[in-house]
């Protein structure tokens, strides 16, 4: 905003608006609201936009509120024509108009769309940034067998993100591993309602299902003998399959479901094609092992 020509009074609103909104939307994301105290949608408004500020500030939102009848001004600039009217500024340009919204929901998800798109400075970046090497080390820890030492690593995450999805389904997935089951889900049963619905928190809940409907320390010796002598015995390649995912080989699990999807697709209203790809999620459906599997699959199924 240029100054030659103003009065004092409109150069006075100028430095503050640049204090104030432009220099921190150079890293951050400014709401503008503009409002006055004689509108009654205004009120309405302010209680839902400051929460949801507050909300977000870790991600690098801030809110400022413009008085249009005090900043007469700066309201004109920005052509504001009726009241409460909110931009979002990033790097001194509006960037997105969000009168629109009314909920909390609705600058949820107005918010959750915009964020990603723009490189701002946050402290929920920088964490996300500083601990997404120990949330692959837990991953690769728990792919390897050790659900134990996995557990560690993700409580250490929590304890430092308490609201990070990742690392709650990674201790999710690890108390399966180690057949905590009672405990698992009572993690999931104290998570807020939004955090529960996260899709981490869903490969939780499927590694607990999983793992219930997996058989430890059975002999697998029998069931082999009993599919060598009959490849259609789908129930021995089933509890094969379960023993095979509680021993952690998910390799020889796959390829046992898959004997049977293959041999009947439908066998037991589909009980083993359910079972498989449960198993996708709870190893994680971006895995290049899932993909592959998934190929395997998708050739029986078009074959």
């Amino acid at each position: 905003m240029a100054t030659l020509g103003l009065s004092e009074q409109e150069k006075q609103a100028v430095a503050a608006f640049r204090s104030e909104v432009v220099e921190p939307s150079q890293t951050k994301l400014v709401l503008v609201d503009f409002w006055a105290e004689w509108c009654q949608p205004c009120k309405q408004l302010s209680p839902i936009i400051e929460k949801i500020a507050a909300e977000y500030a870790d991600r690098g939102v801030l809110l400022v509120k413009i008085n249009v009848d005090e900043n007469r001004f700066i309201a004109s600039q920005f052509r504001v024509q009726s009241i409460p009217t909110v931009y979002a500024i990033f790097q001194g340009q509006p960037i997105a108009d969000l009168s629109q919204a009314r909920t909390e929901g609705q600058y949820r998800q107005m918010l959750d769309q915009i964020l990603p798109q723009l490189p701002i400075e946050s402290e929920a970046g920088q964490l996300a940034q500083d601990l997404a090497p120990l949330l692959a080390m837990g991953e690769e820890v728990l792919a390897s067998g050790d659900a134990g030492r996995a557990l560690s690593i993700f409580s250490q995450i929590g304890e430092m993100d308490p609201d990070n999805a990742e690392a709650l389904g990674g201790q999710i997935r690890a108390l399966a591993a180690l057949g905590h089951m009672e405990e698992a889900e009572a993690l999931i049963a104290a998570l807020p309602p939004e955090l529960a619905k996260e899709a981490a928190i869903e490969r939780g809940r499927a590694a607990i299902a999983l793992a219930r409907s997996a058989t430890p320390g059975v002999d697998i010796a029998p069931l082999q003998a009993r599919i060598a002598a009959d490849p259609a015995d789908y129930e021995a390649l089933f509890e094969l399959s379960s023993a095979q995912m509680a021993a952690g080989n998910r390799d020889a699990a796959a390829d046992a479901l898959l004997a049977i999807i293959a041999g009947e697709r439908d066998w037991s209203e589909g009980k083993a094609r359910n079972q498989l790809l449960q198993l996708f999620e709870v190893v994680g459906l971006e895995d290049p092992w899932v993909a592959a599997q998934r190929r395997r699959l998708s050739a029986i199924l078009f074959s």
